[in-house]
């Protein structure tokens, strides 16, 4: 049977947020969630999430679903259980929760829950699903795809300010690996360098002229780390970087643009791509536009997406992840509106 006592969303963050889930190891957190839910009376299911063979860790990672027994939920509220590195013990003053998870996305966890038991003490059928690996590869979202549950929509979380996000961008990651010949830095002509020739890539990349969309704003490029050579006073014989592009539409003529700067240089190698997209508004609410991805172009088969949660992006992924105790409060508020007019 359902409990009978309502749930306080800023002592369920604090609770999650005391549990270290850094990516590849949400099996702690998913254990604590399933046995909170199934005693608040949902019936739940846990999905083993596969480990990569770099994660450097054997241990349990799930995906976790709940619902009422027997019952296909029309509305789902869906996030990740997994925080980026490196863990931040939780502290707090009068008015905020700090620590890592706090808004990315144990925040939005436990404001999701009070919604779906407020929206299921009135009779209305939602579910949760709550997956593994969103910081780096959406691991659990498309195993859980393999499974929709029959959902018309979804509410997926992430830090919005609390408003409806009308588009998503995309991602597209790119390694550039250049080789060449290993000589003394004295005689350059004897060796051809890695590094020069990938240094020459990156330039023209920076030099980019990006796609723009009207309304959503230009893609963005990012050099995020660059590695090479042995010591200054050797030619290096291999370079390597990673780029990232941030999509606001098709990737085929940033794949091109990049081939071209890379072409005689280095090898192009793209590792992941999710997709720009764009989502509901509903009328009256506030909204905006998410300059970052999500799950839920992998979550393809849960209903109709919304994008929606509390907290800030700009303080995710910083030492600095914080979250407004009202803030959380009101996040429940609003998923309870969203879902009573979704279902109306």
């Amino acid at each position: 049977m359902p409990a009978d006592d309502p749930l306080d969303p800023i002592q369920l963050t604090r609770e999650l947020v005391a549990i270290q889930s850094t990516t590849y190891h949400e099996g702690a957190v998913g254990d604590f969630l399933d046995e909170l839910l199934r005693r608040r009376g949902w019936a739940t299911e846990k999905t083993a999430v596969p480990q990569p063979a770099d994660s450097g860790t054997d241990g349990p990672r799930w995906n976790l679903y709940a619902a009422m027994a027997g019952q296909t939920p029309d509305l789902v509220f869906s996030t990740h259980l997994d925080t980026v590195p490196p863990y931040i013990p939780l502290r707090e003053d009068d008015a905020y929760l700090y620590g890592r998870g706090v808004c990315d996305a144990k925040g939005i966890i436990a404001a999701q829950v009070a919604a779906a038991e407020a929206l299921r003490a009135e009779g209305l059928r939602v579910g949760m699903l709550f997956v593994s690996g969103e910081e780096r590869d959406s691991a659990g979202a498309k195993v859980a795809n393999e499974s929709p549950k029959g959902s018309r929509f979804l509410i997926n979380g992430e830090p919005t300010d609390n408003r409806l996000a009308l588009a998503s961008k995309g991602a597209l990651r790119t390694v550039l690996r250049a080789s060449g010949k290993m000589a003394h830095s004295a005689y350059p002509e004897l060796g051809e360098s890695a590094v020069h020739k990938l240094v020459e890539v990156l330039s023209k990349l920076l030099a980019l002229e990006l796609p723009v969309t009207e309304d959503v704003g230009p893609s963005t490029l990012n050099i995020g780390q660059v590695h090479g050579g042995y010591a200054p006073n050797v030619i290096a014989d291999q370079a390597e970087a990673q780029v990232l592009v941030r999509l606001v539409g098709d990737s085929a003529p940033v794949r091109k643009a990049i081939l071209e700067a890379a072409a005689g240089l280095a090898e192009v190698d793209f590792t992941l791509e999710i997709p720009f997209v764009r989502l509901r508004a509903v009328d009256g609410l506030p909204t905006m536009i998410a300059k970052f991805t999500t799950d839920i172009p992998q979550l393809s088969n849960w209903g109709e997406p919304l994008l929606l949660g509390p907290g800030s992006i700009h303080v995710a992924h910083t030492p600095h992840e914080r979250i407004a105790k009202t803030e959380l409060l009101d996040a429940v508020r609003l998923y309870v509106e969203v879902g009573r007019r979704l279902l109306a």
